[in-house]
This record gives C-alpha cells, sequence and structure tokens, in this order.
C-alpha cells in the first residue's frame, strides 16, 4: 500500500502519502493510473450527482473542476507551462520559460481550452457513460504522462517529474501499462483498442516535439501530454462509446 499512498500524495492533494520529497518513484509507478481511475470516477461520480440538479453544461463544469480540485491544477500547471515554452524563439529561451512559475497568453489559452473542451464533451455525455468512461480516460491519460518521461529522452531540466523517468523503466512502468490497459478494456470493451491507440500516438508524437523544441522532457511536458490525451479521449468518447465488459 506504500506505493499507492505515494501515488496518491504525488498525483493529488489527499493528506494521505509522503512529502514529495519522500516519494519513491519506483514504487509510485504501477499506482498512477489506479490513482487516474479514482480520480476520473470521482469527476464522474460528481457530474452524475449534479446532473440530477443542474443542467448538463454546468454540472459538466463542475465536475471537471472537482478534478482540477482533487489534483491541485498539477498536470494543467504543466500544460500552461509548455504551451508558453513552445512559443519561444530559440531553445534557450524556450527553457528559461519552462523555469518560470508564471504564465502567459499562450499558456491561459491552452488552459481555457482544456477546460472548455472537456466541460462540453463531457456535457454531451449521459452519467452512465461517464461513470464507464472517466476512471478509463483518466488512467491512460496519467500513464502516457508516465511513459514520456520513461522514453529515454534526455530531460531538459531536472525536478519531480522528471525524477520518474529513469525510476519508472523497466518493471515499474510495465505494471503501470498493464494497469491502464486491464482497466481500458474492463470499461471501455471494444473501444479501447481505439482509445490505446489515440493515447499512444499522442504520447510519441509529444515526446517528439519535446526532444526537437527543448532537448528532452521534464515534468511540465508530462503534465501537458496528461491534458492532451485526456481531453482527446473525452471527445473521443462522444464518437466511440464504452461498451463495458462488465455490464
Amino acid at each position: 500500500m506504500s506505493g499507492l499512498r505515494a501515488a496518491l500524495g504525488f498525483l493529488t492533494r489527499l493528506p494521505v502519502g509522503p512529502g514529495t520529497a519522500d516519494i519513491d518513484p519506483a514504487r509510485a509507478t504501477p499506482f498512477v493510473p489506479v490513482v487516474g481511475a479514482l480520480v476520473g470516477l470521482a469527476v464522474a461520480a460528481a457530474y452524475a450527482g449534479l446532473a440530477a440538479a443542474l443542467p448538463r453544461l454546468p454540472a459538466a463544469a463542475l465536475a471537471v473542476s472537482v478534478g482540477v480540485l482533487a489534483t491541485g491544477a498539477l498536470h494543467e500547471d504543466g500544460l500552461a507551462d509548455t504551451a508558453d515554452a513552445l512559443g519561444a524563439t530559440d531553445r534557450d529561451d524556450a527553457l528559461r520559460i519552462l523555469r518560470d512559475p508564471t504564465h502567459g497568453t499562450y499558456g491561459v489559452l491552452a488552459l481555457v481550452a482544456s477546460f472548455a473542451i472537456r466541460a462540453t464533451a463531457l456535457a454531451s455525455l449521459g452519467w452512465t457513460i461517464a461513470l464507464a468512461a472517466l476512471p478509463v480516460v483518466h488512467a491512460l491519460s496519467r500513464s502516457s504522462a508516465i511513459a514520456v518521461v520513461a522514453a529515454g529522452s534526455p530531460l531538459a531540466r531536472d525536478g519531480l517529474g522528471a525524477g520518474f523517468g529513469p525510476a519508472a523503466r523497466g518493471r515499474p512502468l510495465a505494471l503501470a501499462v498493464g494497469v491502464a490497459l486491464l482497466v481500458t478494456v474492463g470499461a471501455g470493451g471494444s473501444a479501447a483498442v481505439i482509445w490505446v491507440v489515440a493515447a499512444l500516438a499522442i504520447t510519441v508524437a509529444a515526446r517528439h516535439l519535446a526532444k526537437r523544441r527543448f532537448g528532452g522532457v521534464n515534468g511540465d511536458v508530462a503534465g501537458a501530454v496528461e491534458q492532451l490525451v485526456e481531453t482527446a479521449l473525452i471527445l473521443m468518447t462522444i464518437r466511440w462509446q464504452p461498451q463495458p465488459l462488465f455490464a
């Protein structure tokens, strides 16, 4: 259970794990998709409850906000930093922007677009579909974030997120991917293949872009990958809805 507590402590605001400086990435990595699935389930449950009293769009916006609050906007921060850095004139400027904790125009626009797309896409789904889909969406998106820092690219800069790279390789990453696939197949059914292919394609493309623009990946890039995969998969759920094997 120490690995689950570590993953919860790193990926959420729940006061259950060790301090961030004491987290063992190798222990936490296999539980990253588990925590993702739990966050997705919380968002779906919030949507189901709120949709009983509110129109779908405000219910979906509040439900997405529950996920943001639960994770402390960890991945959103990475998306904003990465978006700002992609607008840099050269690599040195990009790395400077990645180190800057403030957000610029590109970062703010990326956050607005991500939130708006996720909320409106969720609002188009029934709550039963959301309960089946969101645990998969969040499990796959967080597994993609771990995979991109474990893929062997040189790290753009040090940091806790980047520190997961070497520690996550090998067995921890294999376990994390295995858990994510089990969740995806079990809850997604026939939609599982297209979701996994999409997550893989986004992860590979983001790794290539980060290596070319920044010289490698770091925790901010991992956060951006999580957001891109999460947003893409919830959009795809509108067209390819899950057919749970356990239904």
